[in-house]
């Protein structure tokens, strides 16, 4: 079966379409998105099925209406994953739903599944995953090997509109009884910064360690000794609590029903209901190395069973259920993944737009013309976008 993603984000791009390989299919990733590229991977890759997922530079308004123009004619079963629910439902996910209208919705909120469905749409609950080829286990890093780490964003804007989010309560158990005693904890993310009226005490510059890359992140999950991992609902899971476990970390999160259904603790990872129990448990841990390994392999085991691959074979399941794809058709093959630029580059010479090109300096650097450019890429105006893959001429 051959599955086009429309997505460029790292975050996404690692994940499920690997996931899909793995089950033996084969899947084009597109990358950043243009009205032409949309046309010519349906054309081209003759995909069996078009996936959109989460909320990234792909979901402007005007790439969710080339996505509706020409996904929706083709008949090319089409779903999207909404991993921005609960709390963006009504403000993101249903808008997108409504513009693109795909045929069957995946949501990682379980209970929105209902919700869903009274507004005539298909849907069934999907968790996040975890991929091998990015999050797993590697050698100790000495930049990385701090005691306790924290790789998230702060996001103080969310405080912001609703401060009883259950995010910022898993915080105060989690981080705000060491920053009180000034003990360390490396913070990796955005807006650390911005967090002391929050989390109760500024957090030392020195600890904030800003963006880290998405593929980097398995190597602070494996370096560090405690990773803190801040849960958002009572009733799901983070993405990264499967990516940290995947990676060979200690992961130390919120005691939620959710967390506990999913994995063992005290044999998988560990959890707390309060600060006080969080200072306990780091206590114990970081002076008792042994029984750190043995939670950390026992946590590699069992988070097997989350893979993407796994998550790639109930979609088809599901798909076949609700009548979208035929067992014929969700066949598995060998499975391979490109994406975009890569299919491109075997019949044109292409570029890679970079921060302030513009078509006259692509078209003074390349010797072809600014028209020539445009037309060959059904390009409108002269406006283009910074990781757009252009085609200069063929081969």
């Amino acid at each position: 079966m051959r599955i086009l993603f429309l997505e460029s984000h790292p975050m996404w791009i690692h994940g499920l379409p690997n996931g899909f390989c793995d089950a033996g299919h084969d899947v084009l990733v597109s990358g950043a998105l243009t009205e032409n590229g949309i046309q010519d991977m349906v054309s081209r890759f003759q995909p069996d099925l078009i996936v959109t997922l989460g909320h990234t530079p792909e979901h402007t308004e005007e790439k969710q209406q080339w996505i509706r123009k020409y996904v929706k004619p083709s008949g090319i079963p089409h779903v999207y994953w909404a991993t921005e629910d609960p709390g963006y439902i009504h403000t993101f996910s249903l808008p997108l739903i409504k513009t693109t209208q795909p045929d069957f919705v995946f949501t990682i909120c379980l209970e929105k599944v209902a919700f869903y469905k009274e507004q005539g749409i298909r849907a069934a609950h999907l968790d996040f995953g975890y991929h091998s080829s990015v999050h797993h286990p590697a050698q100790t890093e000495q930049r990385y090997a701090v005691n306790l780490a924290v790789v998230a964003n702060g996001y103080p804007m969310l405080h912001k509109e609703r401060p009883d989010h259950f995010r910022f309560q898993a915080m105060n158990r989690l981080l705000s009884p060491f920053l009180k005693e000034n003990k360390r904890i490396d913070f990796w993310g955005r807006y650390w910064d911005q967090m002391d009226h929050i989390i109760g005490k500024p957090i030392p510059k020195e600890w904030i360690h800003g963006y880290l890359p998405y593929t980097e992140a398995n190597k602070v999950y494996s370096s560090a000794d405690i990773i803190l991992g801040i849960q958002n609902h009572l009733t799901q899971v983070t993405q990264r609590t499967y990516e940290i476990l995947g990676s060979g970390g200690l992961l130390l999160t919120n005691d939620t029903p959710e967390v506990r259904r999913m994995f063992q603790p005290g044999e998988d990872l560990l959890v707390s209901s309060s600060a006080e129990e969080t200072v306990k448990l780091v206590n114990y841990y970081l002076n008792h190395p042994e029984e750190r390994k043995e939670i950390v392999k026992s946590g590699v085991e069992k988070v097997k069973r989350h893979s993407y691959e796994q998550r790639a074979r109930y979609i088809i399941k599901t798909l076949i259920q609700a009548g979208l794809l035929s067992n014929e058709k969700a066949r598995p093959g060998k499975g391979s993944l490109t994406d975009y630029s890569a299919m491109l580059s075997k019949e044109y010479e292409i570029y890679q737009v970079q921060p302030n090109d513009t078509l006259w300096a692509i078209s003074i650097k390349s010797g072809i013309s600014v028209e020539q450019i445009k037309r060959l890429n059904g390009l409108k105006t002269d406006l283009i976008k910074v990781n757009q893959t252009l085609k200069l001429k063929e081969k």
